[in-house]
């Protein structure tokens, strides 16, 4: 095996692919890429048994071949050279050799017979999309995923198409992202849960183009597809929350706002919320709407705080408590001018809405708030 290639295109595709690379493992092939040649491409793969990268470049090859190298030590090398031609090679005893300019590396590889392969994914349902439609509704809803691995499934994101719309749905339990775009393609109804850790690869591997991507599913694994890449991964079993159920329909209470003022004061205010002396008590944001007006304030012992927006209301005088990283999450996620934020009781659950049409929606839990 013998090719040469420019240092920033191979960094792309190094990049791309080092992120499926296992890291805890009793199987050394597994912290390896996967190099392979064919015509003039190099096909570089990772595998971690839970998602796989495959990317595809063009460069100059002299002979075919392939090989598994270490993948840490061949990416630090590569991001180190020099911003020129790179010479790649494997010679006869086995040794990847990587030469630039004054540069020459000899790394140990391993073999390419037992890199396990991809999984074969027979397709039943896919749909295409925009890369950068698809990028921005991952973006918007992957902060609400859960971290806990005591249950499983909302690790992942919910992948729904019904009546020609794509939602996505991430939960974590104490709060709720929903993001829906319609297809302009027909497509079949059905729902497949993605790991998190997958789509934040997906999201970085995804441009900020009109390109397609396109999303293949099978019982039990998933397919994203671009121009030059593709990613296989794990589909997570067991029911997903019914999240229609839980968002309220009806509100008591609504203000329309704007939202960078709002995401202004949350910041600001949350400053002291999250500056307590005492590290192990949570101290709720308190959000009260009276006519014409929100007040949001906190008080600890680090201090007290307190903002106040003229806004327009609807409804009842409500006063409630929330965990302000859950209110910044999400108006940090939203590009409208104006947001709808409705609230039912005190204990319930609170929507933010966009203000002119329904294409995203989240949902928070208040904290009880103690007595004074």
């Amino acid at each position: 095996m013998k090719f040469t290639c420019y240092k920033d295109t191979i960094i792309k595709a190094i990049n791309s692919v080092v992120k499926a690379v296992a890291s805890k493992t009793t199987m050394p092939i597994l912290e390896g890429i996967l190099i392979q040649t064919n015509d003039n491409e190099i096909k570089l793969t990772t595998y971690d048994l839970e998602i796989g990268i495959e990317y595809i470049m063009e460069c100059n090859v002299i002979e075919q071949g392939s090989t598994v190298v270490n993948a840490i030590m061949f990416s630090e090398i590569i991001r180190k050279l020099p911003d020129t031609e790179i010479k790649i090679s494997l010679n006869d005893k086995n040794l990847l050799e990587i030469e630039c300019e004054g540069s020459h590396y000899k790394l140990a590889t391993m073999n390419p017979d037992e890199f396990p392969e991809l999984p074969k994914i027979e397709v039943e349902n896919s749909i295409e999309l925009e890369q950068n439609t698809l990028k921005n509704m991952i973006r918007k809803t992957i902060f609400a995923v859960s971290t806990e691995e005591n249950r499983p499934i909302f690790t992942g994101c919910l992948f729904e198409t019904e009546n020609n719309k794509l939602n996505l749905v991430a939960v974590d339990g104490f709060r709720l992202a929903l993001r829906s775009v319609y297809l302009s393609q027909k497509t079949n109804d059905f729902n497949a849960v993605i790991p998190g850790k997958t789509l934040n690869e997906v999201n970085k591997i995804l441009s900020d183009s009109f390109d397609t991507v396109k999303i293949g599913i099978s019982k039990n694994q998933a397919l994203f597809e671009m121009d030059k890449c593709k990613i296989v991964t794990r589909v997570l079993d067991g029911e997903f929350l019914n999240y229609k159920s839980v968002i309220p329909t009806n509100w008591e209470t609504r203000i329309k706002v704007n939202k960078n003022n709002l995401q202004d004061c949350f910041e600001r205010i949350s400053l002291i919320s999250s500056s307590s002396i005492e590290k192990e008590k949570k101290y709720p944001v308190k959000v009260n709407v009276e006519i014409g007006k929100v007040t949001i304030s906190c008080t600890n012992q680090t201090g007290d705080a307190k903002e106040e927006l003229f806004v327009s209301t609807e409804g009842k005088n409500v006063e409630c408590g929330f965990n302000p990283k859950y209110f910044l999450d999400a108006l940090k996620s939203i590009d409208d001018e104006d947001v709808n934020v409705e609230f039912g009781t005190s204990i319930s659950p609170c929507l933010i809405k966009s203000v002119e049409n329904n294409d995203y929606v989240y949902m928070i839990l208040p904290i009880r708030l103690r007595e004074d």
